[in-house]
This record gives C-alpha cells, structure tokens and sequence, in this order.
C-alpha cells in the first residue's frame, strides 16, 4: 500500500563482460525506466546470448521485487529514493557478458540515516563509494546493516572493496557510482553492497541487492554501475 511516506528501494543491474574487444556496457542515459525498458533491460530478449538469457530468467523474481512500487511511486508522482544496480562480468580472457538491469532493491534504514547525518555534516556522504560483493542469498530488507556473506580473501585485494567513481548519472537527481570487483578465487556471486568504508565487514550500507547466481573465476571482474535516483514532488 502507498503513503505520502518516502519509501526507499534499490536497483541493481550488473554486466558480464566476455571478449575483451567489446566495448563496456553503458546504462541507458534516464533516470526512470518504464515498463517496458524494465523488461527490456531485465528480462529475456530474442538476440541475446544463451548465458544472459538464462541468467535473466532466473534473476526474474529478484528483478521483481523492487519493480512495482517504483513503477507506482512514478506513475502517482510520490516522492521517492530508488536504487538501480546494473551489471557486467569481463572474465579473464578478456570476454564479456552483459547481464543488464539486475536488482532495484534496497535503500537501508541504516543507509537513508547516514544521508541525515551527512547533512548535519557528522558524516562525509562521499565515503558512500565502495562496491561489495557476497554469496548470502537472504532477501533484501530495509534493516540490513551489512551483505550477509561478504567476501573477504576474494577479493584482488584481500579484505579490500574496490572504490567506485561518484558521479552525476542520467540527469541532475541521479546519482553514479562505477565500481570494479575483481577476485582472485572462485565466487558465486548473488549480492551486492553500497558502503562508506573499503575494508570488508566494516562502513555504513546504503543499499544491497541480491540476484541470480553469477559464477566467477580466479581473474574474472564485476563491473558494476549503481544508480541512486532521487525523485521530487510532495
């Protein structure tokens, strides 16, 4: 059911890269997607490689999850905080695979209360740029303080997130943060983080988002672009 209440959610999409002559994948350039760009971004297409589609079809009931309440919160011009996680995986050999829109799911209790402190100048609200990547599979919830099975040694640096870029994204009330994960290890992927410190298990989360399996090996990078879109109106 819908309020006047803000209510944060989170989009995630990420990007499996394989080949490396391909160029990288670019979200496209908007801050609302409808529908139909939901379902072409995020669900099975005609076209598409094999890995991707299959990959799609079992990310469907995670994509979902945060799809209905911002398409509502769009359509009935209620203010709104939504996240976009977008994706690609470049594996070793240089190949990529372009996975497209992942998850928007879910802006935190503990994330939007940093954002207040940030504007009472208790906290600097640029340390929200490190990409973490886990293996737990719980769904997401507006409580979560931290991915529930990070990864740790995994990562090229151990114990180490990757710094994303903070960056204007599609229009003036979209943020962008670009991250690169790469691992040194097998991981099966399934969630993402949005935190203000880089060492693992430590910093704020502003946003996580669980999805379909993404199965890495020892060399392989997530290439990872977030969009945070800030929504006016009263």
């Amino acid at each position: 059911m819908l309020s006047s209440t803000t209510r944060p959610s989170g989009e995630v999409s990420f990007r499996v890269i394989r080949g490396g002559r391909q160029a990288a994948f670019t979200p496209p350039g908007k801050a609302y997607l409808s529908l139909a760009e939901v379902t072409r971004y995020g669900c099975p297409q005609r076209g598409l490689p094999d890995e991707v589609n299959d990959f799609r079809r079992r990310n469907l009931v995670n994509l979902r999850r945060g799809l209905w309440t911002a398409l509502l919160a769009h359509r009935l011009g209620i203010p709104a905080l939504t996240g976009r996680l977008w994706g690609s995986v470049r594996r070793a050999d240089g190949s990529v695979v372009d996975l497209g829109l992942m998850s928007q799911r879910v802006v935190t209790t503990a994330g939007v209360n940093f954002l207040v402190d940030a504007w009472q100048n208790l906290v600097e609200l640029e340390t929200m740029k490190y990409h973490a990547l886990g293996t737990g599979s719980t769904a997401e919830a507006v409580g979560n303080t931290a991915l529930v099975t990070e990864l740790t040694t995994q990562y090229s640096v151990d114990n180490t997130r990757p710094t994303g870029t903070l960056a204007e994204g599609a229009a003036a009330n979209v943020f962008r943060s670009v991250g690169t994960v790469t691992v040194d290890a097998a991981v099966a992927a399934t969630e993402h983080g949005l935190l203000s410190a880089a060492a693992a298990g430590t910093g704020v989360l502003w946003d996580r988002s669980v999805f379909a399996v993404v199965n890495l090996g020892s060399g392989d990078s997530f290439e990872i672009t977030y969009d945070a879109t800030f929504a006016a109106g009263s």
